[in-house]
Formats: C-alpha cells, sequence, structure tokens
C-alpha cells in the first residue's frame, strides 16, 4: 500500500499531466450549473405585514366585555388564512380558476396552501407571504388575501355577538320562567308545612320530655291516692278499728303475761269472734266513717286521670309531630337548593347579557381589536427562487471536484503499466526500461497548444465570473433577456425561423 504522500504525488501529477481536460471539463460543468441555474423557473415572493391592534377601549372595558383574546386570534390565525373557504374567495376575485374543473381547482387549493406562509412575530404583529411565478399574481394574491380575511374576521366577531346577545336572551327568558315555578313550588310548600317548618325541633323535644315528667309526677300521685284510699276505706270499719285494738292488747299482755293467763285468753276469744264477724261480712260493702274525704280522694284521681289523658295525647301528637320536621325541613331545602341555583344561572345569564351587549356595540363601532396592515404587498422585482447566486458557487466547485473525479475514474479504467514498480510487484523480472523520447517540435507545439488552451479557458472563466457577479450586485439583465427570448414575439420568431 503506498504511502499518503505518495498518492498525493500521484494525485497532483495526473492533475497536471492532464490540465487541459481538467480545466475543460470543470468549465463545461460550471457552464452546465450556470444554464441550470437561468432555464429554472424563477418564482416571486409577495409578503404583507399586518399589526393586529387592540383599542383602547378594550383595556378600559376589560372584564366587563367579553372579546377572543390576542392569543386566540393568534392561534387560528393559520389555520383561517390558509382555510379553502378564504382561499376559494381569493380565486374568484383573481379568477385564478377561471376555466379550470373541480380537480384542477383541488390542485391549485392545495398549491396555494403549500406556497402561503404565515408567520406570527411578536404575537400581535404577523406576516403573510406567497411565491408564485408571476409576480403581479404574487402581490395581488397577498394583498387580496389580508383584505378577505380582515373583513371576514370583522364580520364573524359581529356575527358571534349579535348570535351570543340573541342566545342569552333567549336562556334569560327561559331561566326566568324556571326560577318563578320554582319559587311557586317554595311557596306552595311554605303554606303547606309552614307550620311544621316553624317548629323548633330542640324546643319541642325539650317541651316533650317536660310533659313526660309531669306526666310520671301524676302517675304517681295518682297511686298516691289510691293508696290514701284503700287506708281510708279501712280505717273507717269499725271491726277492723276493733280487730286492731284487740291485737294490740294482746300484744301488750304477751309481754309481761302467759297464754294461759285469763286476760289474754279472753282477749283471744274477742279477736277469735271479731274475726268471724268479719269473715261473715265479706262480699258486702264497708260503711266509710268519713264520706267526705274518700269523696275528696275519688274527685281527684278522677282529675288526675283526665290531666294524664291530656298529657299522653299531647305527648303522642309532638313525638309524630318531631318525627315529620326533619323531612318537612329536608324538601323545603331541596326547593330552595333548586330556587337558588335557578337563580345564579339567571343572574350569571343577566349579568352576561349586560357584557354581551357593550361586546356588540364595540364590535359593531369596530372599537375593539383591529387589523392594522402596516406593510402592503408590493410587486416584487426579484424571484425569490432560484438562488443563482448560490447555484452558481455550487456548480463553481461541483465543477473542480468532478472534473477531478472523472479523471480519476479515467484513469483508474485505464489498465496499461504506468510504473515500473508495479511490474515489480507482479514477480516479473525486468530486463529493460525504455526512457521516453521527448522531440523538442512535438514538445513545443504541445506547450503552445495547452497554452492556448488555458488562456481561452481563463477567458470563457473570466466570462462566466460575469454571472456571479451580476447576481451578486442585484442586476437583472438576464432575467430580462430570457423574458425576451421567452416571450410570445420572440417564440413566433424562432418558430418562423426553425421552418
Amino acid at each position: 500500500m503506498q504511502s499518503p504522500e505518495t498518492e498525493y504525488k500521484k494525485y497532483l501529477q495526473l492533475l497536471i499531466s492532464n490540465k487541459e481536460r481538467f480545466v475543460v471539463i470543470a468549465l463545461l460543468l460550471m457552464t452546465v450549473a450556470f444554464v441550470v441555474s437561468f432555464v429554472l423557473p424563477r418564482k416571486y415572493e409577495a409578503s404583507s405585514t399586518v399589526f393586529i391592534e387592540k383599542n383602547v377601549i378594550s383595556e378600559l372595558v376589560k372584564g366587563i366585555t367579553v372579546t377572543p383574546s390576542m392569543e386566540d386570534t393568534i392561534n387560528v390565525l393559520t389555520y383561517e388564512i390558509t382555510s379553502r373557504t378564504l382561499l376559494t374567495k381569493v380565486m374568484d376575485s383573481l379568477d385564478l380558476n377561471l376555466g379550470k374543473s373541480d380537480s384542477e381547482t383541488e390542485e391549485l387549493i392545495k398549491q396555494l396552501q403549500l406556497s402561503t406562509k404565515v408567520k406570527v412575530k411578536d404575537k400581535n404583529l404577523f406576516t403573510i407571504s406567497f411565491t408564485h411565478t408571476n409576480p403581479r399574481i404574487a402581490r395581488d394574491y397577498v394583498n387580496t388575501l389580508v383584505r378577505l380575511y380582515i373583513e371576514g374576521n370583522i364580520s364573524s366577531k359581529r356575527g358571534e355577538s349579535y348570535d351570543a346577545t340573541k342566545f342569552l336572551s333567549e336562556q334569560i327568558d327561559t331561566f326566568n320562567a324556571k326560577l318563578q315555578k320554582v319559587e311557586s313550588e317554595v311557596n306552595a310548600y311554605k303554606r303547606d308545612k309552614g307550620g311544621v317548618i316553624a317548629i323548633d325541633e330542640g324546643k319541642l323535644f325539650q317541651e316533650i320530655n317536660v310533659a313526660q315528667q309531669k306526666l310520671y309526677d301524676l302517675e304517681l300521685r295518682r297511686h298516691q291516692l289510691e293508696g290514701m284510699r284503700q287506708i281510708t276505706r279501712r280505717t273507717g270499719d269499725p271491726l277492723q278499728s276493733r280487730l286492731a285494738g284487740l291485737q294490740k292488747r294482746l300484744d301488750e299482755l304477751l309481754v309481761e303475761y302467759t297464754d294461759s293467763f285469763p286476760e289474754v285468753v279472753k282477749v283471744k276469744g274477742d279477736i277469735e269472734t271479731v274475726k268471724a264477724q268479719i269473715s261473715e261480712r265479706r262480699g258486702q260493702p264497708s260503711q266509710p266513717l268519713d264520706p267526705g274525704e274518700l269523696a275528696k280522694i275519688e274527685s281527684e284521681i278522677s282529675a288526675i286521670k283526665i290531666t294524664e289523658s291530656g298529657l299522653r295525647r299531647y305527648i303522642d301528637t309532638n313525638r309524630a309531630l318531631l318525627q315529620t320536621i326533619p323531612s318537612a325541613k329536608a324538601g323545603l331545602e331541596k326547593l330552595e337548593l333548586e330556587k337558588k341555583n335557578q337563580k345564579n344561572i339567571y343572574d350569571q345569564l343577566f349579568a352576561r347579557h349586560g357584557q354581551s351587549e357593550v361586546s356588540k356595540q364595540m364590535e359593531v363601532q369596530d372599537k375593539s381589536t383591529t387589523f392594522r396592515v402596516v406593510d402592503p404587498a408590493l410587486l416584487p422585482v426579484k424571484p425569490s427562487s432560484p438562488d443563482r447566486l448560490k447555484l452558481m458557487l455550487l456548480g463553481m466547485v461541483g465543477g473542480v471536484a468532478g472534473s477531478f473525479a472523472l479523471l480519476f475514474l479515467v484513469d483508474h479504467l485505464n489498465i496499461t503499466v504506468k510504473e515500473v514498480e508495479f511490474v515489480k510487484g507482479l514477480g516479473v523480472p525486468v530486463l529493460a526500461v525504455i526512457p521516453r523520447l521527448q522531440d523538442p517540435e512535438v514538445e513545443a507545439k504541445r506547450r503552445r497548444r495547452s497554452r492556448l488552451i488555458l488562456g481561452c479557458a481563463l477567458v470563457y472563466f473570466l466570462v462566466l465570473m460575469v454571472f456571479p457577479g451580476m447576481e451578486l450586485l442585484g442586476l437583472p439583465y438576464m432575467d430580462k433577456v430570457l423574458d425576451l427570448l421567452s416571450g410570445p414575439e420572440a417564440r413566433l420568431r424562432i418558430k418562423g425561423l426553425l421552418q
């Protein structure tokens, strides 16, 4: 394998020995690149700058009106400008779709969408650019697109404001009817359940407890009176009184004497006699000793029973009432909540309706966001593409590289032996090396020919450099020449010459 230095010398020797071919091929490739740069269709770009301006009144009524925000306007800007509807209007205005079929119109819309560029700057400034082979169409397209977009945007916002106001008015009527209906239901419910709802549960519960305690006291009193009635009846009986006295006398005698004591025997006999009389009288009503006292007790017991009955009814009624209070209050709360919700919605709709009215007036009088065309599209005088200067520079670099690559390829395909080391490398003995003999006349002729070719190539290269210079200086001479050659008169003249 040869060293890099040897390879470099080999390439340099190849370039020197074929310098005429190298220069000619490089110039041919450059010429092709230059021709291509001029033959490519020229496209012109027209652009317009639009400023989205917020009116001072918009800031003053901020929070009162409902208008589209700047961010919303910017977000939908690109989609609205390249929408099919807007582009169709532009085509109709400029007669771009005149005589075209539906498929051709669809293809034209796609081309317009691809060639239309929208760039947003600083959130309130945007540019619309369009590229076309005809500079007049590019200019008219951009100006018409901007004009129709601004008109459509203003009209759309006005329509939205009118629709919003109308919608809010309809909703206000609807919710007002709902609010009146639920208010009627609340009033009717209060009339039916107002007595129950107004009762304090805690106070009622306390009153029930008090009544219950009073009932217990009366029952206790009644039981006492009933006991007193029995005692009164019992203490008013003469036999019972005598029996009690005999029994008391017997107990006193037994403390001092035995059962055989005559007095004791006699008292026992009297006790038995009284008991026998009581037994014989059993089943017959006894005669009270004090009828007035007993009647008083009976009267009080009857009064207590009547009071107890009233208290029991009062307690049962209040307990039933106490159980109905939660459900009655829950029903009222449900209706009140529905009324509150309907009222809130109605109030919000009423407030929004006022905002909508102000917004509508702002849109009608153009007091909200306005579009101001900062720079309208002008007739482009210089094509935006192709970039001829860039193509020419690339053609110059490509011509040099392509020419060298072609020389290297031809040399690589030449299988003749060019060096002695190549033969030695094959293992074949080298018997002799015949040096190249130079004929002075032939050599002089070759040098003159080489100088002539290189001189012509230099002149041609300088001529080629005129074209990048014109592009760099912005001189449209070649465009004028190409326009003359491509015009209808030139085509007819060329056609006549060819015939």
